[in-house]
């Protein structure tokens, strides 16, 4: 069963070999992880900006000093050719054509802010794995992202605190479960952002308070 996981690629040189509608979906995704990509395919139209384009067919020396190749060519056999030196210069490759030559294959994701949820059937059922994703996205609808977001702003102001007060890590844990315990998602439907953030960091506040 493939290992899954969520990789840090910004400022990374990552490769995408294709210009169809396939690799300008890949190269969209890679670029707004914050890579450098760079698409190599004799003809790649409708690219968004940021995206480095040479106009000509793709070669295994492309590879110099990539982290991650796609493989999105409409040849099977210049797939191959390049998910091989990918192999062997220990690039991660996702090949699209045939996904179990690759190292790796990519998970429908659903999006909501900083929250992603993938959902991966290591390459037996893409399709499947999309449908699964389309009906998460009726549960984890957009709050979800503003809470994604209201947490990460807390985290951020009260973790600090907290090592200043010497709170072990069995008290920082219960004082997030507590928060989470809070209606907070049904108050970020309702459009009251201000009283979540103010229940949450009552919380954490009366946390701080037993540390003393």
């Amino acid at each position: 069963m493939p290992y899954l996981a969520a990789l840090d690629l910004r400022g990374r040189r990552c490769l995408v070999a294709g210009g169809g509608a396939v690799a300008r979906r890949k190269a969209a995704g890679l670029l707004a992880a914050g890579a450098s990509v760079h698409v190599v395919a004799p003809h790649a139209e409708g690219m968004p900006a940021d995206v480095v384009v040479e106009r000509r067919a793709a070669l295994p020396g492309d590879l110099e000093g990539v982290t991650l190749l796609v493989c999105a060519t409409d040849d099977p056999r210049v797939n191959a050719v390049l998910a091989t030196e990918a192999h062997r210069r220990g690039v991660l490759v996702n090949v699209v054509d045939d996904p179990g030559s690759g190292s790796f294959t990519v998970p429908a994701v659903l999006r909501r802010g900083r929250l992603q949820v993938g959902v991966s059937t290591g390459g037996a059922s893409p399709s499947l794995a999309a449908r699964i994703r389309d009906e998460l996205a009726v549960v984890v609808d957009e709050p979800y992202g503003e809470l994604v977001a209201l947490l990460g702003e807390l985290r951020a102001a009260w973790e600090p605190r907290a090592d200043a007060a010497g709170l072990p890590p069995d008290a920082r844990r219960a004082a997030w479960r507590a928060v989470l315990d809070l209606p907070l998602l049904e108050l970020l439907r309702q459009g009251d952002g201000c009283e979540a953030r103010v229940r949450a960091e009552g919380v954490l506040e009366d946390a701080l308070g037993s540390a003393g």
